[in-house]
């Protein structure tokens, strides 16, 4: 019992102690993820304001604030806080013998690094799209994932709202996804890391990017607007579910596009009764809307 209490305390102070560093530049600059996200969002807003697409909307749009917010709380706060709950359950599997080998499918360690990252960046968008699909498709899961879809003015930083319990759906099952790749160096995975939120930031951003040809494989605003439609086609319960990838809706006929003047409304039928403040959100989803 000992261990596992030692193994949870030094998690959570070893994370916490991480992204202080981070916040004070104690890190290499290729794996500091708090100024890495800061200067990405920050790149994008600049072009937001300079090219936007829809231009009747404001600068600071709609919940700008509230979005902004989520970001840091998504990706620092929040992995802070369950980060000593991740590192005990990887030590209880590994004491009944599951191992980062158990799952392993493809071993990947003799290829070159930059086909392992592709390969890694692949299987994890795969992983995510399956996810996001199942987010749409189950009622439980909606209740959460409503979060995300509540956003009525489209921006950069609408990529990173959404309900902390989506950790807890996507953490496992990205998790399984490394797995199954044998021989991955973890430290590399930063690499993937931003090319995701740059590709997830343009995604949601008030720009008009199709990526031409590269719109089969890229997902790109267009697309993802429709996915954030508050009218969907008739008998679906979502379309464009591609995260950073827009191959898999291609593949798997969940792609819809038909038309691209960004001239649409977003969210979702009872959209109005999601809380508007943070804290609100944040406990959203537990107890069974009536």
């Amino acid at each position: 019992m000992e261990k596992y209490m030692n193994t949870f305390i030094d998690a959570f102070l070893n994370t916490l102690n991480w992204a202080w560093q981070s916040i004070v530049f104690e890190v290499p600059w290729y794996t500091n993820y708090f100024w890495g996200l800061t200067l990405i969002s920050l790149v994008i807003w600049i072009l937001e304001i300079a090219f936007p697409w829809r231009k009747n909307q404001s600068t600071f749009r709609k919940d700008f604030w509230t979005d902004a917010l989520y970001m840091y709380f998504n990706f620092f706060i929040f992995a802070i806080a369950i980060s000593g709950f991740y590192r005990l359950l990887s030590l209880v599997f590994l004491d009944i013998g599951i191992t980062s080998k158990s799952l392993t499918l493809i071993n990947i360690s003799g290829l070159p690094i930059v086909i392992q990252l592709l390969v890694f960046f692949i299987i994890l968008d795969f992983v995510q799209w399956l996810t996001h699909v199942l987010l749409h498709k189950y009622s439980f899961l909606w209740r959460f994932h409503k979060i995300h879809h509540s956003v009525k003015e489209m921006g950069f930083a609408a990529h990173l709202r959404y309900h902390w319990m989506e950790n807890i759906f996507y953490k496992p099952l990205k998790t399984i996804g490394v797995m199954i790749l044998g021989g991955f160096e973890p430290e590399q995975a930063y690499i993937v890391h931003f090319i995701a939120i740059t590709i997830g930031h343009f995604n949601h951003a008030n720009i008009k990017i199709t990526w031409g040809p590269l719109k089969y494989i890229l997902n790109n605003p267009v697309m993802h607007l429709y996915h954030h439609s508050y009218k969907l086609p008739k008998g679906r319960y979502g379309v464009n579910f591609g995260i950073s990838l827009s191959l898999w809706d291609y593949i798997f006929k969940t792609n819809y596009i038909p038309e691209d003047s960004g001239a649409i409304e977003i969210g979702f039928p009872g959209d109005e009764k999601i809380p508007k403040t943070f804290l609100g959100q944040l406990i959203h989803g537990f107890k069974k809307s009536k």
